[in-house]
């Protein structure tokens, strides 16, 4: 008789060690459940706050797309400079600098491209001798694009004053300054001197391959013939 008594007793025990861990699950689920709900909450509110604050752009291009001009061109590239330049630009840095200042700081990456231009031959520019040497007058190589790569430029840092929401101009004069800054400089570095004999080198190995003896660049306006190009 004890000993069902305590088989009854240890069964009992072990019930209600069930049903202590059965209350206390239910108990961890029901706060799971409530507090769910407010943290998707506080995340949807954080997303809509952050929406506000850093909005992402939405872009409308226009349907209608209008064709100004179209041109023929027959230019040949012949070299591609890389830049970058960095370019303060600034506006209000007087006294009262920190009310009304703007400045920013502005990375910029470019291209330079350079080249001669075919349409600009005429007849006259080329003549060729009873050896059959030819004598050709190219024009003067010039630079054909100098532009900022928008993917790589970017504002690296802008301070503006207290009581200023900052100049909307003050970036555009700055790419607009990177890009003057950038053809500048490739002018300085000689890129037009290197366009025009990387195209004498080219024509020269294109003329020679069709069968032409030998090929001599005339400088525009002289009549002493410069050194044949290197093949």
């Amino acid at each position: 008789m004890a000993k069902n008594v305590l088989i009854v007793l240890l069964v009992l025990g072990l019930l209600a060690s069930a049903a202590v861990i059965v209350g206390s699950f239910l108990v961890i689920r029901t706060v799971e459940e409530v507090v769910r709900p407010v943290a998707d909450l506080s995340a949807g509110v954080s997303t809509q706050v952050a929406g506000i604050l850093r909005p992402t752009p939405t872009i409308l291009p226009d349907p209608v797309t209008i064709v100004r001009e179209v041109r023929s061109l027959a230019r040949l590239e012949t070299i591609q400079y890389s830049v970058e330049k960095v370019i303060t630009a600034e506006t209000g840095q007087g006294p009262l600098g920190f009310l009304f200042g703007d400045r920013l700081l502005l990375i910029a990456h470019g291209v330079v491209i350079a080249g001669v231009d075919f349409d600009r031959l005429t007849p006259d520019d080329i003549r060729m001798d009873a050896q059959g040497r030819v004598y050709l007058t190219l024009p003067q190589a010039e630079i054909f694009i100098a532009t900022l790569d928008n993917e790589l430029s970017s504002v690296y840092d802008r301070e503006t004053g207290l009581l200023t929401r900052g100049d909307i101009t003050l970036e555009a004069a700055a790419r607009q300054a990177a890009e003057d800054e950038i053809r500048r400089a490739a002018l300085e570095d000689g890129i037009l001197e290197q366009a025009q004999q990387n195209a004498e080198n080219a024509l020269y190995r294109l003329l020679r391959a069709m069968g032409i003896p030998d090929i001599i660049f005339e400088t525009d306006g002289q009549s002493v013939p410069k050194a044949t190009a290197t093949p």
